[in-house]
């Protein structure tokens, strides 16, 4: 195996993450199961996220167990793929014309802030932010809402 060689000021940045970066990663507790518990973002983060307009939705995405349920844990390339491809996500964030359009949805907005929802698999805009990714969709890419994220296979 051979090692690579840094400069000190560069290797002492990798060994010690940026506060920034730890905190949407603390969201996800235990790390072998890697779960979202929306509680530990804190306020400051959130205020910092993009904010949605018009009639969007930003969207935190479920990263799922960190094991499967036969106890095998799973890489963290897997866990990965599996939260870019993941239909379920917490809504974190709705712009102010979302569900406005009272024609469009005559029974009311599909989704609120707190919600985990099931979205297309690739629906809405990806993007990374200090710590993790989130997605931005638009207001009818909602499929559903559910109550347990971890109910949804991610296949």
């Amino acid at each position: 195996m051979s090692s690579l060689l840094l400069p000190e000021h560069l290797a002492q940045k990798l060994a010690t993450p940026s506060e920034e970066s730890t905190v949407l990663q603390n969201a996800y507790v235990k790390p072998e199961e890697v779960v979202l518990d929306p509680s530990k973002i804190e306020a400051s983060v959130l205020e910092r996220m993009p904010k949605p307009t018009g009639w969007r939705i930003l969207i935190l995405p479920y990263k799922g167990s960190g094991k499967t349920k036969g106890g095998v844990h799973l890489a963290d390339e897997t866990i990965e793929r599996n939260s870019v491809a993941t239909v379920v996500g917490y809504v974190l964030a709705i712009g102010p014309d979302a569900y406005n359009d009272k024609a469009k949805f005559p029974a009311g907005p599909w989704c609120k802030k707190g919600d985990w929802v099931m979205i297309g698999r690739y629906a809405g805009a990806r993007f990374r932010i200090e710590g993790g990714e989130v997605r931005i969709i638009n207001d009818d890419e909602v499929i559903a809402t559910i109550i347990d994220p971890s109910d949804v296979l991610n296949v």
